[in-house]
């Protein structure tokens, strides 16, 4: 059976009160993008931990479960290596200056044990990532689940997957409760899945698609539902907002997680990406859902400063 994340998300298009896709510019995008400036951004190795070993599967997981909610004023920010950074590439190079630093922090027993004071030393630069006690929570829950269920291994989580992105996806949402990204909209289950997605493709990224990167179903993952890949694409035109939403999204003003707007919001993205796909391969240009996700993340780092703001909604989801 596919992953649900996709016939979940479809289910919301036609339903919208304050978000449509504008198809004619989507196609156009397609027709006109250059296959050159569609290049899947490489692997940042830089500012990733990353050795082969299994380790690197532990600090994935780690990394992807409290990979959400950077945004606010003054901006949490890291100085690596000479480079500023913010947000995920801030807390992926924090976490690989712990390790080292000698932090154990692949270890299930000392993530048990963690406390704010240390996670706030791991993740120390300018100004205080948003949520630090929800995600030292959380990593105090990693720690429990992983030596639990899985002996310390994610390996574990991994090879019991055989190679199936979509198993193991379901089993992050059913082993690990802060991978469980679903909402509702008019009475009607979605699911977005967003983070668990992101650790198969970072899994997949990093691992070079051999050994523990390894899936024959990377097809089934859908773009990842966050604040960053609907901003791009409202750049481009493809996202169009009922003049009472983007009001709110111009203010600043805060979408209540879960709500029917954000709900909206997020299935629109996730579904304008499956039509791109769908456009991109019949022009001959094939590539996953997450990889187009990929190239309009990085897209959406470099907008101008003119472009319209993301939406506000804190939470754990993204």
């Amino acid at each position: 059976m596919p992953l649900s994340v996709r016939d979940s998300v479809r289910s919301v298009i036609d339903r919208c009160d304050y978000v449509r896709i504008d198809e004619e510019a989507l196609r156009r995008w397609c027709l006109e993008v250059a296959p050159g400036a569609l290049k899947v951004p490489a692997w940042n190795a830089g500012y990733h931990f990353f050795d082969g070993t299994e380790r690197t599967l532990n600090y994935l997981l780690v990394l992807d479960s409290i990979n959400f909610s950077f945004w606010g004023e003054p901006r949490w920010e890291l100085e690596y290596r000479g480079d500023v950074l913010k947000g995920y590439w801030a807390l992926a190079a924090s976490l690989k200056r712990a390790l080292a630093d000698g932090l154990p922090i692949t270890e299930a027993s000392f993530l048990e044990s963690l406390t704010p004071e240390q996670l706030g030393h791991i993740l120390r630069g300018k100004n205080e990532i948003p949520l630090l006690e929800i995600r030292t929570a959380i990593l105090r829950q990693v720690g429990y689940l992983l030596r639990r269920r899985y002996g310390g291994r994610f390996a574990s989580a991994v090879e019991e997957a055989k190679e199936s992105a979509v198993e193991l996806v379901r089993t992050l949402v059913a082993e690990f409760p802060f991978f469980n990204d679903v909402a509702s909209h008019k009475g009607r289950e979605v699911r977005f899945y967003k983070r668990a997605q992101i650790l198969v493709a970072d899994l997949f990224g990093s691992f070079g698609g051999q050994g523990w990167g390894s899936f024959h179903d990377l097809a089934e993952l859908t773009a990842f539902a966050d604040y960053r890949l609907p901003q791009a694409l409202r750049w481009l035109g493809v996202l169009e907002y009922h003049p009472f939403l983007a009001r709110k999204i111009s203010g600043h003003e805060l979408l209540a997680p879960g709500s029917q707007e954000e709900v909206e919001v997020r299935a629109c993205a996730v579904w304008a990406v499956e039509l791109m796909r769908q456009h991109l391969s019949e022009r001959g240009l094939s590539m996953f859902s997450f990889q187009i996700d990929w190239h309009l993340w990085e897209l959406s780092q470099s907008l101008p400063q003119d472009a319209e703001p993301h939406h506000l909604t804190r939470t754990i989801w993204y």
